[in-house]
């Protein structure tokens, strides 16, 4: 999440969608139900912070035992852990993952499946990969092949996800010929488990025309992300540059906004189903700095929107600054409980 750029700043949408909204008053799109050994996702959080941050704890977050039956209880199904493993390899050529940090992976691997939750194994936050993906593809493929291998064994409840938020010299071209190279590495090791793919731009939902994806591979599920409009989603966001003047800006539900939250997510079920691939709402969430009820509002309309669309959906995040949970307080914000739960 932390990589998100805002290019709303340079007078665009993360969306991006190329067409006009509609006035069409058909039915929803609804995106394929997963089908074969595709697995099903409930709704859920990121652990958003966590171990995506430099090292745990960098962003202060730490994992706690207690996050998961937390999360469990509240009626949640599935984690996604962004994992920045870059941040924890050997220097090339050998590009071996830290044990101690594989470990700790294993340990939150094995708390997910004790409670019974399902557990999105996502590769975030690799800037080089970003910045340079020719100059660093080997080591993100000999990473992959690592992990692959380790969770070769581990339950169809265990996802991976190739990686989070593509953007900058990770073009299109780029992105879709390394999605199939690292595709490959996967299914050596785990031919049938699901793998969650997404679009450049930030899992834009307006770049799902440039994804493509391996024909013969159906056991794929299409994430994309939401954070429009990012004056309100992303108000006061200390990286995101200029959004301090973003700061009292609202969402009322008024028309006009629905229509720009439905309009998207027609455009992403729509593409599911000329595609014939099941959609996910890997990440979406507004920022504290925004007011509680604006919050809730824009919540609640967006995860009922994502579900009648077919699609399911991880809130982000858990217990920091778009948080659901107060840490501190040991308890659920319940307005925003309520809103994801659609309370």
């Amino acid at each position: 999440m932390r990589t998100l750029l805002a290019t709303f700043l340079a007078g665009g949408s993360l969306l991006g969608l190329a067409s006009a909204q509609s006035t069409n008053t058909s039915p929803a799109p609804v995106a394929p139900a997963p089908t074969g050994s595709v697995v099903q996702l409930g709704h859920g959080v990121n652990f958003g912070n966590f171990l995506e941050a430099p090292s745990e704890g960098a962003w202060g977050e730490t994992f706690q035992e207690d996050y998961f039956p937390i999360i469990k209880q509240a009626g949640f199904g599935v984690v996604r852990v962004p994992i920045r493993w870059s941040a924890h390899v050997s220097a090339a050529p050998d590009d071996t993952i830290d044990p101690a940090f594989l470990s700790r992976v294993d340990w939150v691997v094995a708390q997910a499946e004790k409670n019974n939750l399902q557990a999105i194994l996502d590769y975030q936050n690799d800037d080089d990969l970003i910045h340079d993906p020719d100059a660093n593809e080997a080591r993100y493929l000999a990473i992959w092949k690592q992990v692959a291998e380790h969770y070769k064994d581990a339950p169809p409840s265990i996802l991976f996800e190739l990686l989070n938020e593509p953007h900058d010299k990770l073009d299109a071209p780029h992105w879709n010929d390394l999605l199939a190279k690292t595709l490959a590495v996967v299914r050596a090791t785990n031919p049938t488990r699901t793998v969650v793919v997404g679009p450049v731009q930030w899992n834009g939902i307006g770049s799902l025309s440039k994804l493509v994806l391996p024909d013969s591979d159906r056991n794929l599920l299409v994430t994309v992300h939401y954070y429009d409009p990012m004056t309100f989603t992303h108000q006061g966001a200390s990286w995101v540059e200029g959004s301090d003047k973003w700061l009292g800006n609202t969402w009322q539900g008024t028309d006009a906004e629905k229509q720009a939250v439905t309009q998207a997510f027609d455009t992403a079920a729509a593409w599911g189903v000329a595609h014939q691939r099941p959609m996910y709402l890997g990440e979406f969430g507004a920022f504290s700095k925004g007011d509680m009820a604006s919050r809730v509002r824009w919540t609640t309309f967006v995860a009922r929107t994502a579900e009648a669309h077919g699609m399911p959906w991880t809130y982000w995040e858990f217990c920091d600054s778009f948080g659901a949970y107060d840490k501190t307080a040991k308890a659920w914000r319940q307005p925003l409980l309520d809103a994801l739960k659609g309370k």
